[in-house]
């Protein structure tokens, strides 16, 4: 919203302070303002002169040579260059040592003609194009007849004026108006408001007697008025009038339709113009439009509407979309000599759904959906009605034709002070806010300790007692808000135990070299349930924005594995990513898929590489085999995990495992089986799924720190052969059960299967590791423990001693 300080300086008093003061006031008080605009920035010396005498140069058919008089002596030579230059014009100059925009103005030689200075057009003056007439807008601009030779040209143009850019929040429509903002100033400043006179004389002649009105949807539309101006001469408005446009962003176009912005803008009422001959029928209908129905408005658009459209029509066909745009057909035209001026309430949630099913947004429909004031229609058309009468030399007919369903009554709210207190942290009297409230134009009485709030019409946003508590606050003062700190049971902030154990799995994973992908929740319905842990009903969107993103995953996998492929297609030599996000299994109680957290890896290419030493490894299953035992160990669960083998779609048959915790399957990890690399162009590649809710939801024991050892532990290693089939795990449960209480730890460090071995055999070997904390162990007490591992060993695995 742009604000004319002189236009605001016509309802309320700012002098004695300056735009940059008055702007402050104004956002400290609650609106905000963006910037504020000299219009006279940069123009300095600027005359009005008058054209006496035109010429073509001699020596460029698009140059003009004339003489201006500025009431001297002798005329001034001008070159000016615009097609619309002719004799007798009163025009803007900016003589030799003027200052535009653009910079100073210095005396010249065009095609060999003296310049003594330029004839200036309005954006040359700093004056945006899109706001200048139409007109003019290819030329000079031409000043009215009347206009002294000779006078300062920024006064007679309005430029001697300044311009605040307000930042309005949807609530604060009252304030899309210069009678708003001159109701917020005049709080702000304690000062008086002086609203527009309204005074005309009409004929007797009534306007019912020629026009009918007749409102089929009072639901959208219960408040329309109209006033028939008659014998109105379309012209050019008057200079005061086109500079008030111009200074807030309106282009003026003729004098009919200027008056129908200017009260759009002084009033916030928007208000439209039909030329009353092409209605044809003396009569408009408000009513819903038919599905299909076409209208073309007046920005020379055809537009197909919709059964939930207002539309304005002769009883016919629509000639406005009501509180959007006018119509074509209708529309003031120079020929027009009676006009029919509408200012109505249209229900905003109604002008907001039509503007956005047409795609046309206007000054009139945002302020129809943000609320205008029901107070204001009435008076908007007779102000609307007066200004024609004098401007356009209309004779406006009696009455209003008026159809008046709407009800009026302004919003109460009733409030105590300690309420206002206690949620501000002050202490303002009661007196004190009264004098607020009524500095604002609130109508407040007291009555039980209570103040009773009639909230005028105008300011919408009044509802409730919190409102109240707002208005005082800002108008007292935020700053005088006192510094308190709040006196309230302080707790030490910290991370719940899930997030603990996520943090801890993130840093584990990055510590370890991997790196951290975030990939999106939506998936095709092909890849939806592939390598997902466990499958339910799926969840697909009703408007998926393309087949490949239609459904929740219920594995992260997938769209992991996409991520290593587009890595290793730009010659990435490691890919190790892992994800935590969540999956979506089947439907809860309320219709939304069930959600669980899930975490991811996965892994391809050189895991180590030393080319001082020589050295490289592949990653392979027990590079990740290990990643994953690390995690496990830092949650606390690696005692009670167990890896068994397992078939899993879409893995390798020979290289997937199975994690086992507490007897119930929590994920999986191995090789992507070789026909799935093949397709995605990887080499070897492991991944892994685990269900990280039920990892981190598990119960741990506290951890507990022991004493450095003050004795020696004593190692033994040996090497098995067994059976090809046997697992490694099965043969370290043996030896830690046979091993008991000495039994410190139990490591696998070898695995051999080549030659010199039997059969369907393999040898591993283990490291056994015996300590007793309480003193030195002897070799006989390890040998006996040692002895009783080995012969549980042959028993209950048939193994034999290498």
């Amino acid at each position: 919203m742009y604000v004319s300080l002189k236009w605001l300086a016509q309802y309320v008093d700012i002098s004695g302070f300056e735009p940059a003061e008055l702007a402050e006031k104004i956002t400290r008080a609650g609106i905000e303002v963006d910037g504020i605009i000299d219009l006279s920035a940069g123009l300095k010396k600027l005359m009005v002169g008058e054209v006496k005498e035109k010429e073509k140069h001699p020596e460029a058919d698009k140059l003009n040579i004339c003489q201006v008089d500025f009431g001297e002596e002798e005329y001034s030579q001008i070159v000016c260059g615009a097609p619309n230059v002719a004799v007798g014009q009163k025009v803007i100059v900016a003589r030799p040592g003027a200052h535009l925009p653009g910079g100073k103005i210095k005396k010249a030689k065009l095609r060999g003609q003296v310049s003594n200075g330029m004839i200036c057009s309005l954006q040359e003056l700093g004056i945006e194009g899109k706001v200048v007439p139409k007109a003019y807008a290819e030329g000079i601009y031409v000043l009215p007849s009347d206009t002294p030779v000779g006078s300062d040209a920024v006064e007679v143009l309005g430029l001697d004026d300044v311009v605040l850019e307000l930042g309005l929040t949807p609530n604060r429509s009252d304030a899309m108006s210069m009678l708003g903002v001159a109701y917020e100033v005049a709080a702000i400043l304690d000062r008086e408001i002086h609203l527009p006179e309204i005074k005309y004389e009409a004929t007797t002649k009534k306007a019912a007697d020629v026009l009918n009105v007749r409102v089929e949807a009072l639901e959208q539309n219960p408040l329309y008025a109209a006033k028939v101006v008659e014998n109105v001469k379309i012209a050019e408005s008057p200079l005061w009038l086109q500079q008030a446009l111009m200074a807030v962003g309106v282009r003026p176009l003729n004098n009919v339709v200027d008056i129908t912005n200017y009260i759009l803008m002084e009033y916030g009422q928007p208000l439209h113009a039909f030329d009353y001959d092409a209605l044809k029928t003396g009569e408009i209908v408000v009513r819903l439009a038919t599905e299909g129905e076409n209208i073309k408005t007046l920005d020379g658009k055809d537009r197909t509407l919709k059964a939930s459209n207002l539309v304005i029509t002769n009883g016919e066909e629509p000639v406005a979309v009501a509180g959007v745009m006018g119509g074509f057909d209708s529309e003031v035209t120079d020929k027009t000599t009676t006009v029919v001026i509408e200012s109505a309430y249209f229900e905003g949630l109604s002008v907001r759904y039509t503007s956005k099913d047409l795609g046309l947004r206007s000054d009139a429909s945002a302020r129809f959906e943000k609320g205008i004031d029901p107070n204001r229609v009435l008076p908007a058309a007779e102000r609307a009605a007066q200004l024609m009468a004098e401007i356009a030399g209309g004779t406006v007919l009696e009455g209003t034709v008026l159809v008046d369903e709407l009800d009026k009554t302004p919003a109460r709210v009733a409030v105590s002070p300690d309420f206002i207190n206690s949620r501000l942290g002050m202490k303002i009297s009661l007196n004190e806010m009264v004098s607020i409230l009524e500095r604002l134009r609130f109508d407040v009485e007291t009555a039980n300790g209570l103040l009773i709030v009639d909230a005028p019409t105008r300011r919408q946003d009044i509802k409730i007692e919190e409102d109240i508590v707002e208005e005082i606050a800002r108008m007292y003062g935020y700053d005088e808000i006192p510094k308190t700190i709040p006196v309230a049971e302080t707790s030490v902030g910290g991370l719940t135990p899930y997030q603990e154990k996520r943090r801890v799995t993130r840093h584990h994973l990055e510590g370890s070299g991997l790196f951290q992908a975030l990939t999106y929740s939506l998936t095709s319905d092909e890849l939806a349930q592939k390598y997902a842990l466990q499958t339910e009903e799926t969840t697909r969107l009703m408007m998926p924005m393309s087949e490949a993103h239609s459904t929740l995953r219920q594995s992260l996998l997938p769209h992991l594995i996409e991520a290593a492929v587009h890595n290793v297609s730009r010659q990435i030599p490691l890919v190790a990513l892992y994800e935590i996000g969540s999956v979506f299994l089947g439907k809860g109680e309320d219709g939304l898929p069930n959600e669980e957290e899930h975490l991811s890896i996965v892994m391809t290419g050189k895991w180590l590489e030393n080319a001082w030493q020589g050295e490289h490894k592949q990653v392979d299953f027990f590079v990740l085999k290990g990643v994953i035992e690390g995690l496990l160990e830092k949650l606390g669960l690696s005692a009670r995990i167990q890896y068994v083998a397992s078939k899993q779609e879409g893995m390798h048959p020979g290289r997937t495992a199975s994690i086992v915790l507490d007897g119930e399957v929590v994920g999986f990890f191995g090789q992507l089986h070789p026909k799935e690399q093949k397709a995605l162009g990887l080499k070897e590649t492991y991944v892994a799924e685990l269900n990280f809710k039920q990892l981190a939801g598990a119960e741990v024991e506290p951890l507990v720190c022991q004493p450095i050892p003050r004795f020696p532990s004593i190692s033994r290693d040996i090497a098995l052969v067994v059976d090809r089939t046997l697992e490694a795990g099965t043969i370290e449960a043996i030896i830690r059960e046979a091993g008991g209480t000495l039994l410190k730890s139990v490591h696998v460090f070898d695995l051999y299967e080549g030659a010199n071995m039997p059969e369907g055999k393999k040898s591993l070997a283990f490291t056994l590791t015996y300590f007793n904390p309480e003193k030195t162990l002897t070799d006989e007490e390890v040998v006996a423990v040692h002895d009783e591992v080995m012969a549980a060993l042959k028993e209950q695995a048939n193994v034999e001693v290498r």
